[in-house]
């Protein structure tokens, strides 16, 4: 039962660092939305001004104003990407193998605890059937035995 209770503490051990780590990936790529967000907000606006003004004077206004959108929507697209190419996956690599280590013993303990209950199950089957025939034996023995020491005495 050790045993069992040691491989169940591992196994929530291991799912609760793939979920802190998840959590933690989860927290970072928020992170980098939001200041790809106040990049976008607050940088591109200044950029977006003086790229403009210095389009104004070669274009005309309309054709300034679509390059300057949609080189804000470049620059968004790629910081989102960005964001979304961070990855959990090999952080948990160690605690899946634990907890899969951990699962497969699981598993093999309690095919042999099933093991042994069939064969206590046969046991008492085995007793009911002849009561004397599977018990004679240890209560003989005993008996014998003790008769033997005293009889050397």
């Amino acid at each position: 039962m050790n045993r069992i209770a040691r491989n169940i503490s591992i196994a929530l051990r291991a799912e609760r660092q793939i979920a802190q780590r998840k959590m933690e990936v989860i927290r970072t790529q928020t992170g980098l939305m939001a200041a790809a967000g106040v990049a976008a907000g607050i940088g591109l606006i200044m950029l977006n001004v003086a790229a403009y003004y210095t389009l104004t004077t070669k274009l005309s206004p309309q054709v300034a104003a679509l390059i300057v959108a949609l080189t804000n929507f470049a620059l968004a697209a790629f910081l989102g990407s960005y964001a979304g190419r961070v990855n959990a996956d090999a952080d948990v690599q160690g605690p899946t193998e634990m907890r899969d280590m951990a699962i497969e013993d699981l598993e093999a303990e309690f095919e042999d605890v099933t093991r042994e209950v069939k064969e206590v199950v046969s046991d008492v089957r085995q007793f009911v059937k002849n009561p004397l025939g599977s018990g004679l034996p240890n209560i003989v023995v005993p008996i014998v035995n003790a008769l033997l020491k005293s009889s050397k005495k």
